[in-house]
């Protein structure tokens, strides 16, 4: 049994075998291309200058690369229509059996579920659900991306999951991972009444600012290097976890973050950890950014943190 045991650290490197081709056992990703990508299109925007940047932390691909049937795994295809008219598309993943709940799953910043999916389809191997969502722009999903419109579909695809909880009951959970943990914590802490449905919340290798990653990131390069503070400031700082994050409990959080992330560096989790309330959880891992569950270890302690969290 998982107990409250604050910050647990432990180095792991066995991993676990999935049904799925070996290039999809961790996602790929392009993490925060700032080096090229985002120095100039920054640079782009100071000499136009623009009035906002948010759409930079986005680099969506519409191809699907592989689909769960490759796998073996039962899904369906979800398509939901936004207030603001966008369609919204997902992967509902079913595991062999009785669900023991849903994971609803927030993907990082570039390609598509398609690419990300292989992080997380053990939970179908334990007997879970998952709800695996595209922002706007990203695969079969319309509009094109930015923080606002994002968050707007992280709540859109929430209410589907409570949708499906509703029609069976059934523990939910959200995990969030590099980007797609940002957004998890900015939709959590500025939600109301998440804990009515939400039995727990995962967050690896996530930050609590979006302007303050921008400026971090600007700030590596000799060349954007006096350029961090006008432009991270052109980053609405409403949609920040920071100084809110206390406000997902009762809700329990488990934090997950590496020593060896060099892409969202150790300090973003220690800074969210510090700031959220009991209940909560830090484990703190050895692997490269967003390789956690490539490794069996990790796997096995977020999921008794799933078990511990269940009504069931």
């Amino acid at each position: 049994m998982l107990r409250s045991i604050g910050t647990y650290s432990f180095s792991t490197t066995t991993t676990r075998n999935l049904t799925m081709p070996t290039q999809y056992l961790v996602a790929s990703h392009k993490p925060f291309p700032c080096y090229r990508s985002i120095l100039c299109l920054l640079l782009s925007i100071a000499f136009l200058n623009l009035s906002g940047c948010s759409s930079l932390f986005f680099f969506p691909e519409k191809t699907h690369y592989f689909n769960p049937k490759q796998a073996n795994i039962d899904f369906d295809d979800i398509y939901l229509k936004t207030a603001d008219g966008e369609t919204i598309h997902g992967w509902h993943l079913k595991p062999i059996g009785e669900s023991k709940g849903i994971i609803y799953f927030l993907h990082g910043n570039a390609e598509n579920i398609s690419t990300h999916i292989g992080s997380v389809v053990w939970l179908v191997e334990a007997g879970y659900e998952i709800f695996a969502l595209d922002y706007r722009g990203f695969g079969k999903s319309t509009g094109s991306p930015d923080l606002q419109g994002a968050l707007v579909d992280v709540k859109k695809g929430y209410e589907w999951v409570v949708s499906q909880q509703a029609k069976k009951p059934r523990d939910v959970f959200i995990l969030g991972q590099s980007l797609g943990a940002a957004l998890t914590l900015s939709f959590a802490s500025h939600s109301v009444g998440l804990d009515t449905h939400v039995n727990g919340i995962i967050v690896d290798a996530g930050f609590p600012s979006f302007r303050g990653i921008a400026n971090e990131k600007l700030s590596d390069v000799w060349l954007t290097w006096p350029l961090q503070y006008p432009l991270s400031w052109l980053i609405p700082s409403r949609y920040d976890s920071d100084n809110h994050l206390y406000q997902i409990a009762p809700i329990p959080l488990l934090v997950i973050h590496s020593t060896h992330d060099i892409i969202i560096p150790f300090h973003h989790g220690q800074s969210i950890y510090q700031q959220a309330s009991e209940p909560k959880e830090f484990l703190v891992t050895d692997t490269p950014h967003t390789a956690t569950f490539a490794s069996m270890g990790y796997i096995d302690y977020t999921l008794k943190f799933i078990e511990y969290y269940s009504n069931q």
